[in-house]
């Protein structure tokens, strides 16, 4: 069983991210039968980059980071869906890749972008080299239109074709995960 990750990237009240996670959870559940964990950054509560050692040491002195260590070690594969904010992603986002080094190499990512206007497409351009520095794998991303998928009531309403290609997505990573588990075994 493949266990995936997906991380919600905003720590904003209010916010749409765990709407759009829970989609991306949704999928990955019921289309392909991924064991799923929800890692949501206002409730994993990690402070600004407290670590004195490079995060490649793995010297962790804090037990959050030990904490978030341990749970992205246990993932196969990792969905990060993110805002756009000031056409970029959020800074909680940045430093919970930050906190970590090796547990993210050879790491297959998926990014799922959301927000108004760019619909989350320049918050994807930002992280994706973020994701590739940090030794991860992409496997692609789908953008969410805000804007056109709302509706009056707050909920998020995905179309046929956006289900379409996180189904696609969701099935890249599967596929990246099977193909670098026994790369991800050597390095371990």
């Amino acid at each position: 069983m493949v266990t995936l990750g997906v991380v919600v990237g905003s720590t904003r009240p209010g916010r749409m991210g765990a709407q759009v996670a829970r989609w991306v959870q949704g999928r990955a559940e019921v289309r392909l039968g991924l064991r799923v964990e929800l890692l949501d950054l206002a409730e994993v509560a990690l402070p600004f980059l407290d670590e004195e050692q490079h995060p490649s040491s793995r010297a962790y002195q804090h037990q959050h980071t030990r904490e978030w260590s341990r749970r992205v070690e246990a993932l196969d594969a990792v969905v990060l869906v993110t805002p756009e904010y000031n056409s970029s992603f959020p800074a909680p986002l940045k430093n919970a890749l930050d906190f970590l080094y090796e547990e993210w190499r050879r790491m297959p990512v998926g990014l799922v972008g959301y927000g108004m206007t760019s619909a989350g497409s320049r918050a994807v351009a930002a992280l994706m080299p973020v994701v590739t520095a940090l030794g991860m794998v992409p496997a692609g991303a789908v953008q969410l239109p805000l804007r056109q998928r709302v509706d009056t009531a707050g909920v998020l309403r995905p179309i046929a074709a956006e289900d379409a290609a996180l189904d696609g997505l969701l099935g890249d990573l599967l596929e990246l995960t099977t193909l670098l588990r026994p790369a991800q075994a050597v390095a371990a």
